[in-house]
């Protein structure tokens, strides 16, 4: 079977947000200490930070950042990290077993995004916070001056707001290993969003917050939690935040890959849930989705412990161990990570799941990638470079501008068996899944139609017949492809990954066949 894709400029998705391809930052290990901050790095500025990360990362024009977290969030006070870094207090983190010195506080954040050019999506407590934090949080961040929280930002150093758009109100707020969980109590939870939307919009009406919903599909409470929060605060918030890593055993590529279907049907159960709430609280208001953690990696399966029933899900996290040490991360001394397998796994399993986004963009209006920021600047203690994941993350952020586009994909499929990872993550099996991912944007401002696909087949390339018949002025046709012979291959300093260059191709009578090779990520634009 010759595979066909087929796109015509009246079926449409919806719009497609600035935001859709945005990164998730939370003080995790090495991520900001270390990363983010060194200020022993030979390229720090006077601040700490490595100007080699932040010079690459500019240049990538990523959309937005979450941050500071993450679980973290439920227990930072981000009173203590403001003003001179000697007086800060420093904390213990329960969330990760670690020490928070604040030598990265609140400020350092949100100029730190600056110096990248991106904008900042921010997260605050509410599991220890309060409502008055909250509040008092964004009278320090975006009032102009003349209050105590808007003169002392003054007085720290940064004399204009930071004009922070958007606040998610907690993190994982259903989630039993949450700091102040909202876990037993959605009604709960929703009344408080519906209060801090309403006195931060109150002090600052330009912004936007966002909920929490489940923490994944697998949550026994799932979707109703959420539906119970939603019907408190529907009329004040902006979006409803969803989180997905999703997994599958090492070397079955086709289950990693295919999991781009379970994303979907979680997106897909979210937007019947917000329609339902819209439809009964008789609202014009529609919520849409923020994405803002995901992930797709391979993981080894773990003994199950059947019979457990719901305490299956909170096991480990009401494991107390005496024995378990705080750990004070030292930014100049960041241990060396070595990931399983090589640059094309991680471009793959990114990509699967953005393309899964892309195809929802109608609801979809912001996604934040947890370790996006890795992928657009792969990095050690000393150097950072361009792995494959930066150009298929930069092509994404380029490309995927305008209007999402419905795609028909005629193709030979395959069958996924289902599977249990552990005894929370436990994925039903799907049937006749297409072996080429697709999606597609169509850019009128730039006369730009661009398709993206996957090829998820390891041994079998294919000659692709890509029908934008209904399109009229396209004369050029370029293909970005990234494929390798050694799917093992791993980028380095000393050998970054190869820049992708564009390769024209030919268009007949509205018609272009591309060469998908196995396992590869092609990106074709029409102009």
């Amino acid at each position: 079977m010759k595979p066909r894709i087929t796109i015509h400029p009246k079926f449409t998705i919806g719009e497609i947000s600035p935001r859709l391809y945005s990164a998730f930052l939370e003080p995790i290990g090495n991520m900001v200490n270390g990363f983010m901050y060194n200020p022993k790095h030979p390229t720090a500025d006077e601040q700490g930070f490595r100007t080699d990360v932040i010079d690459l990362l500019k240049k990538t024009g990523l959309p937005g950042v979450r941050l500071p977290g993450g679980n973290f969030v439920s227990a930072w006070q981000w009173k203590d990290s403001i003003g001179p870094k000697e007086q800060r207090k420093v904390h213990l983190d329960p969330a990760w077993y670690q020490y928070i010195t604040n030598e990265v506080g609140h400020d350092e954040y949100l100029q730190w995004a600056e110096k990248i050019g991106t904008s900042s999506i921010y997260t605050v407590n509410l599991g220890t916070g309060t409502l008055q934090d909250a509040m008092d949080c964004v009278e320090y961040t975006n009032h102009p001056g003349g209050t105590y929280w808007s003169d002392l930002r003054r007085k720290n150093g940064h004399d204009a707001p930071y004009k922070v758009k958007t606040w998610c109100l907690g993190n994982e707020m259903d989630g039993h290993w949450q700091l102040g969980s909202w876990e037993k109590d959605p009604r709960g939870y929703g009344v408080l969003c519906h209060e801090a939307s309403k006195a931060m919009k109150w002090i600052d009406a330009s912004i936007e917050t966002v909920a929490c919903a489940s923490s994944a599909s697998f949550m026994d409470h799932y979707p109703s939690w959420e539906a119970t929060v939603m019907d408190e605060c529907y009329d004040t918030v902006d979006y409803l935040a969803l989180h997905h890593y999703h997994s599958a055993k090492p070397g079955d590529l086709l289950s990693l890959l295919g999991g781009a279907h379970y994303y979907e049907d979680f997106i897909n159960t979210e937007t019947a849930m917000l329609d339902y709430i819209q439809a009964k609280h008789r609202s014009p208001r529609k919520v849409n989705i923020s994405f803002d953690e995901y992930g797709a990696f391979e993981r080894p399966f773990s003994p199950l412990n059947p019979g457990y029933g719901p305490y299956n899900m909170a096991r480990s996290h009401y494991k107390f161990d005496p024995e378990r040490q705080y750990i004070l991360h030292d930014p100049d001394n960041m241990p060396v990570r070595e990931f399983p397998g090589g640059d094309m796994i991680k471009l793959l399993s990114m990509t699967s799941v953005q393309l899964a986004l892309l195809r929802h963009a109608d609801r979809v209006k912001l996604s934040c990638m947890t370790g996006g920021l890795g992928s657009l600047c792969a990095n050690t203690r000393e150097h950072v470079w361009k792995s494959a994941t930066h150009y298929a993350f930069r092509h994404l952020i380029e490309f995927a501008k305008g209007t999402s586009m419905q795609v028909s994909c005629e193709c030979p499929t395959f069958d996924m068996p289902g599977y249990a990872i552990d005894d929370t993550s436990q994925y039903t099996g799907k049937n006749n899944v297409p072996y080429i991912d697709t999606a597609c944007a169509w850019d009128k401002d730039n006369k730009r139609l661009t398709v993206f696909t996957i090829n998820r087949n390891k041994d079998q390339k294919y000659p692709c017949e890509i029908d934008i018949r209904g399109f009229e002025g396209i004369t050029k046709v370029s293909q970005y492809e990234m494929y390798s012979d050694d799917f093992d291959k791993k980028s380095s300093f000393n050998q970054p990954w190869p820049e992708p260059k564009a390769k024209s191709r030919e268009l007949k009578q509205g018609i272009a066949t591309i060469t998908l090779k196995p396992l590869s990520w092609n990106v074709i634009v029409f102009e």
